[in-house]
């Protein structure tokens, strides 16, 4: 347990010397690390998640109990088998999706849409949609595109 802790503490310690995580668990307990991040405008941690993914981790995001929900975390829980090197591994790979996340959100695609009513969401005075980032309107063009192929499916061979 001791060393269960400790991988949690470099874990936690690496997190915050990004600047960019704000820590919610405690210490004490259960070794994990729990973090939502300080600035969530241009991504957010499901962003992070879903992007360390194609390194092999699965970090799960979700947002927290009632009341509570406009909170976003990350949730690392540190297993016996997780270590030092693994932590600091995990910590080289989320400054790698950080700073990818970063390079996409320099790149905000604005997309015109004068009938645009969202329930006011994402949606500027201008007419204008704003995207948080490449990864969001990449993920709409393929749900868009899913969508299309479902409709024009037809059943039977070919």
């Amino acid at each position: 347990m001791e060393n269960c802790q400790a991988n949690a503490a470099v874990l936690r310690e690496g997190m915050e010397a990004t600047g960019r995580f704000s820590i919610v668990s405690k210490e004490d307990g259960v070794p994990l690390v729990a973090a939502s991040l300080k600035d969530s405008t241009k991504f957010s941690v499901f962003d992070v998640s879903e992007n360390l993914r194609k390194f092999g981790w699965i970090v799960p995001a979700y947002t927290m109990a009632p009341d509570a929900e406009h909170v976003a975390v990350l949730r690392v829980v540190i297993r016996e088998d997780f270590s030092r090197s693994l932590a600091q591994r995990l910590l080289a790979d989320i400054n790698k999706v950080l700073h990818e996340l970063d390079a996409h959100a320099a790149h905000a695609i604005k997309v015109t849409a004068p009938t645009a009513t969202q329930n006011g969401n994402g949606v500027d005075g201008d007419d204008t949609v704003t995207q948080k980032s490449v990864l969001d309107t990449e993920k709409r063009f393929v749900a868009a595109c899913m969508s299309l192929v479902k409709k024009n499916k037809k059943t039977g061979v070919c």
